[in-house]
């Protein structure tokens, strides 16, 4: 699209949202069920979509991206009348008589850009709170996840009204230009890099913005974990959509007296799972670029499991990694791909000290059956969110917030949150017309200011 195109579209957008339409929720509902309509009729054409792109199976499609939307849409239509009615507040001695009351309302047109790699769920997901909370949207897939992102348009544009919901595509330069439109909100999910652009952009407007970033997510296994456990639960998190996940473990902190242990539960859960794409649980690195990447970064360290790379299908094997030291290459940056580094951690305290030397993670994975060490580790480190004897697992659940915190994030979403995100509330004090004591109209004098010393507690 042109520039004078995107103006034109986001004109058409805040003018239709001024017609009120959006802040009905009955209007809302009926586009949520829509929505999940289109996405079930469309169901294979989306898979063919996907897979395309980099292999991923309709198995983990479903699971990872469309079985996700559905529960999101299902969580929405069944609350958001609550979430969307008055809250009334109690008042205090000072406002007596009065009644409070804070009111949710949308923020008007919103701009939501989404990540390649996991291409629907991360376009669509932030697409249902936005409606949910009664607002119009512009959406912009990636474009690295370039089939995908021509079936999103396709789905959303041939379905809905582009004044109301319209998907933007293009690269760079479509996104410079969006980001100089007249919108009221920015979602953006992606790199920290471009994370500091979109929200330089915001600034300049004063633009309100969401930013669902990474960073190196750490899991710890303590001394008295449960091997077997972690390595399974490591194993799965690690390597799924190929390590290109945001809250994938990025490396594992591991006591030395079970460090070798460790390594022969992955070598057999790897081996167990058996990754292929083939087999329908594995997927090709997004482009030739971040193959490069991460072949560079396969030259840190020792390999002692996998290490096979495949440039034809741009496959890398599950691979892991021993040797390794904190200035190493692949510690200096999100590995995003299937690549395990373990590193020596003997105590509690020096897992601490050795992930507080990052910027704060997107996730953090624990694994201890000692109740201390890991109220210890969770009051000390900061992250967005994260599990205790599990991986990943904690975005399906919809009363979790989800979110970074610094650089991995600004904001949360899921449930509940994606409402507050995309909502203002407005905060109401209602009074009655009735006779007044003047205690705050002038003019004043010592009696009146006792008075409003005893109100104000002030002893």
């Amino acid at each position: 699209m042109k520039s004078s195109e995107l103006e034109q579209l986001v004109n058409s957008q805040q003018l239709f949202f001024k017609s009120q339409h959006t802040k009905n929720v009955i209007f809302r509902k009926k586009n949520l069920e829509k929505l999940k309509s289109i996405l079930l009729e469309n169901e294979d054409f989306l898979y063919a979509a996907i897979e395309k792109d980099f292999g991923k199976s309709k198995f983990e499609t479903f699971v990872t991206e469309l079985g996700v939307l559905s529960m999101d849409i299902d969580d929405v239509l069944k609350n958001l009348d609550s979430w969307a009615a008055d809250k009334k507040v109690s008042s205090n001695l000072i406002n007596f008589p009065s009644t409070g009351y804070i009111k949710p309302e949308p923020l008007g047109v919103c701009l939501i850009i989404g990540a390649w790699n996991y291409p629907i769920q991360l376009s669509l997901a932030p697409l249902i709170a936005c409606m949910a909370a009664g607002n119009c949207a512009v959406i912009k897939p990636s474009e690295m996840a370039a089939n995908t992102s021509a079936a999103l348009a396709t789905v959303i544009n041939t379905n809905f009204d582009p004044s109301y919901l319209c998907v933007v595509e293009g690269g760079v330069d479509e996104t410079t230009e969006l980001l100089k439109q007249d919108f009221n909100k920015f979602f953006f999910t992606g790199s920290t890099r471009v994370g500091k652009i979109i929200y330089r952009a915001a600034a300049e407007k004063l633009i309100p913005v969401t930013l669902e970033l990474g960073g190196k997510s750490p899991a710890i296994v303590l001394k008295d974990a449960e091997v077997d456990n972690a390595a399974k639960k490591i194993v799965w998190g690690k390597f799924l959509n190929a390590g290109q996940t945001c809250i994938a473990p990025d490396y594992v902190l591991i006591h030395p007296s079970i460090k070798n242990e460790f390594i022969e539960k992955l070598r057999y859960y790897i081996k167990s799972f058996d990754y292929k794409l083939g087999n329908e649980n594995y997927v090709s690195i997004i482009n030739d670029e971040h193959f490069e990447r991460l072949k560079t970064l396969m030259e840190s360290g020792k390999i002692v499991i996998g290490g096979d790379c495949y440039p034809e299908t741009r496959v890398i094997c599950p691979s892991v990694f021993t040797e390794i030291d904190a200035d190493d290459a692949i510690m200096q940056e999100e590995i995003f791909g299937p690549l395990l580094p373990l590193i020596d951690c003997k105590s509690t305290e020096e897992a601490i000290a050795f992930v507080s030397r990052f910027e704060k993670p997107l996730a953090l994975y624990l694994f201890t059956s000692s109740t201390k060490d890991k109220n210890k580790i969770l009051n000390e480190l900061s992250f967005g969110g994260g599990g205790v004897n599990e991986t990943i697992m904690h975005i399906t659940n919809s009363k979790l917030p989800f979110g970074g915190v610094g650089h991995s994030g600004l904001g949360s979403y899921h449930g509940v949150s994606g409402f507050r995100t995309f909502s203002h509330y407005k905060s109401i004090l209602e009074k009655p017309v009735l006779p007044e004591v003047p205690v705050k109209y002038p003019p004043y004098n010592q009696r009146k200011l006792n008075v409003m010393k005893w109100v104000a507690g002030w002893k």
